[in-house]
């Protein structure tokens, strides 16, 4: 038999062979792949975590004592707590208005979603000192009322939702455009409201996507260290981040408290890629599962 009978009853063709070059070709790639991965990732990894205990636990722990440290840790999570959702809802709202309408300058908006990819995020920052800096557009009338964006936490934010504002919306625009708009069509006609459709059709749908863009836009939010740079001004105790305090005080020569602080930034950075990996696994289960659930009869 050249092909099998699938669970729906449709003929597949014969299972592809993965690849036909020789043994040697494939442990040649594969040693390359390693050893980039070793080379460029595990081993500055693991060079942030020995140059952090150098001095031993005692002085990794020191560096968690000063007051500035621990503004910077919760400047981070701030920042991250108002950025990730206010992300989350434009994303969803970009990628419905993209994936299930037809409307003029659809293209336009497309190529806005990926702008924050191939902008520097300096010049990102440099935009907000622009547009809300005390010389810029709005600098007078913030002045005027004393509103503080530039060198404050609000432009800190700005600047964070600038950077990530894609993460989102690039992981739910093609799952929403790959399954159509049959499923909210058929909900509508049996009566269900906008927001019955969405929250019970499009939601469990795209609940995968939407948790995985999440994942990453939080791991860039706390991350981020140009366009923040610009607009922090690097106000000790203020305005500084978790990355901005890792420069600070390499600059000023405290090797083993920058790399405590930036230690603490690689964990997070494992924690959120164990979380990934989790959901990508449930993910493959819940469609493996689907997979193999037979079809019910029409007839019974």
């Amino acid at each position: 038999m050249s092909g099998a009978v699938s669970t729906l009853g449709k003929k597949t063709g014969p299972t592809p062979i993965a690849t036909t070059e020789p043994a040697w070709v494939r442990y040649t790639l594969l040693a390359v792949a390693l050893s980039f991965m070793f080379l460029f990732l595990i081993l500055p990894l693991a060079t942030v975590f020995a140059e952090a205990l150098r001095k031993g636990f005692l002085a990794y722990f020191d560096a968690f004592r000063e007051p500035d440290t621990w503004s910077a840790i919760g400047l981070t999570l701030i920042t991250a707590a108002i950025a990730v959702p206010l992300n989350l809802v434009f994303g969803v709202a970009a990628s419905w208005a993209i994936a299930k309408y037809e409307f003029r300058g659809k293209a336009f908006l497309t190529t806005l979603v990926d702008l924050p990819f191939s902008v520097s995020p300096v010049v990102a920052g440099l935009i907000y000192v622009l547009v809300f800096g005390a010389h810029g557009w709005f600098g007078p009338w913030l002045n005027e009322h004393n509103i503080k964006i530039i060198f404050a936490v609000p432009g800190i934010v700005l600047a964070t939702i600038f950077v990530t504002f894609p993460f989102i919306a690039r992981e739910l625009i093609p799952l929403m455009q790959a399954q159509g708009t049959e499923e909210e069509q058929a909900a509508i006609v049996l009566g269900a409201n906008g927001w019955q459709t969405f929250w019970r059709v499009t939601l469990p749908n795209i609940k995968w996507g939407l948790i995985y863009g999440v994942i990453l836009c939080n791991a860039r939010a706390m991350g981020e260290f140009g366009a923040v740079s610009v607009v922090s001004g690097h106000i000790r105790g203020q305005t500084n981040t978790m990355p901005l305090h890792v420069e600070i005080l390499y600059n000023e020569y405290q090797s083993v408290a920058a790399f405590a602080v930036a230690s603490l930034l690689a964990l997070l950075a494992l924690v959120t890629l164990v979380i990934k990996s989790v959901v990508e696994w449930q993910h493959e289960r819940e469609l493996k599962a689907a997979a193999n659930t037979p079809p019910e009869n029409p007839h019974r």
